[in-house]
């Protein structure tokens, strides 16, 4: 079944696929970028490196222990991470890298809404060097204050070091927040400090100042003030994408890193609004505004032969995205 929706995501991406626009890799880090491995064919978290420029972490939405290191100038695996000292993992959803340099993976999936009365959180050091090893992980015990729930969202904020998760629903879920520090000993309860939307990742500004959530459909930025966020947010110009799993900023903040699952996924670069400007990756192509997502991996233009309508092409998604979201329901009731 699994297959069947990767398969309609990508159907979905590519019908948005202008014909005939091709864009030069391999020139810049922190670009757009396809992931080549064939083994990641479910990637659910992003996570940029702070020790190797141009390398995020990504994992599949499945129950192997495993972290790959993606090169963004080629789009190829230079790391594949085996963990240890952790259990067979559940549902591995997000990933994020503290300001400790840990990388942290969050096995907090539960697609069932409840059928896991706690979830876990795994984090080890961000290895020196990119080469494929077993790396030793820590495993933290996480419960909700109100009882147990689906999240795909876990970021921990680059100033502090706490972990906040945010629940998954499409009616609106909520933002936890963890205790000041993890404990592998214990029980770590997370306790619901705001309300956010329909949420499948989250991500922290390299500088603590602004939250990034995603969900399906649309992203928004928030002001993160006092450990909250502070008023409704603003669009981070999220593009359309077959089904929208992932979202991190760049190692200096200037932009949002969106991606999506599938094999061959597409990660695209959209650049914040305010944030500083920065040059195209390949010289010949057009420089793309603040907030605009790269062409060649978002809509197509208006009309024209070759690329058709963007409204044909937002509809196709549209009903492939409803489609997919509609099997998980009949899944979730199984």
């Amino acid at each position: 079944m699994r297959s069947v929706l990767c398969a309609l995501g990508a159907a979905a991406a590519l019908a948005l696929l202008p014909a005939g626009h091709a864009r030069a890799e391999g020139q810049e880090p922190d670009r757009d970028f396809t992931i080549s491995d064939p083994r990641i064919t479910e990637s659910s978290g992003l996570a940029a490196s702070r020790a190797h420029p141009g390398i995020y972490w990504t994992h599949n939405d499945q129950d192997q222990p495993l972290v790959y290191g993606i090169d963004s100038r080629t789009g190829e695996t230079v790391a594949t991470l085996t963990l240890t000292g952790v259990g067979t993992p559940r549902d591995m959803e997000a990933i994020a890298v503290g300001p400790d340099g840990d990388i942290y993976v969050g096995d907090i999936g539960d697609n069932l809404d409840g059928s896991w009365d706690h979830v876990w959180i795994y984090r080890f050091p961000e290895p020196k060097t990119l080469k494929d090893q077993t790396v030793r992980a820590k495993q933290y015990v996480v419960r909700y204050a109100d009882g147990p729930r689906n999240a795909e969202a876990l970021m921990v904020h680059p100033t502090t070091g706490r972990v906040y998760i945010a629940s998954k629903n499409e009616d609106g879920g909520g933002l936890y927040a963890g205790p000041e520090r993890l404990s592998a000993s214990g029980t770590n309860t997370f306790r619901r400090i705001g309300e956010v939307p329909w949420v499948t990742d989250g991500a922290f500004s390299p500088d603590g100042e602004r939250l990034v959530l995603r969900g399906y459909f649309s992203a928004r930025e928030y002001v993160w003030k006092d450990g909250r966020l502070d008023g409704d947010g603003t669009s981070a110009g999220a593009p359309f994408q077959g089904q929208a799993e992932s979202v991190t900023y760049t190692p200096d903040g200037s932009a949002f890193m969106f991606g999506s699952e599938g094999a061959g996924s597409r990660v695209v670069r959209v650049d914040r609004p305010d944030g500083p400007a920065t040059g195209p990756a390949d010289p010949a192509a057009p420089s793309r505004g603040p907030g605009t997502p790269n062409p060649s991996a978002s809509a197509p233009a208006a009309t024209g032969a070759e690329g058709g309508s963007a409204t044909t092409g937002f509809l196709v998604l549209a009903g492939a995205t409803v489609l997919v979201l509609g099997i998980k329901r009949l899944l979730r009731r199984d």
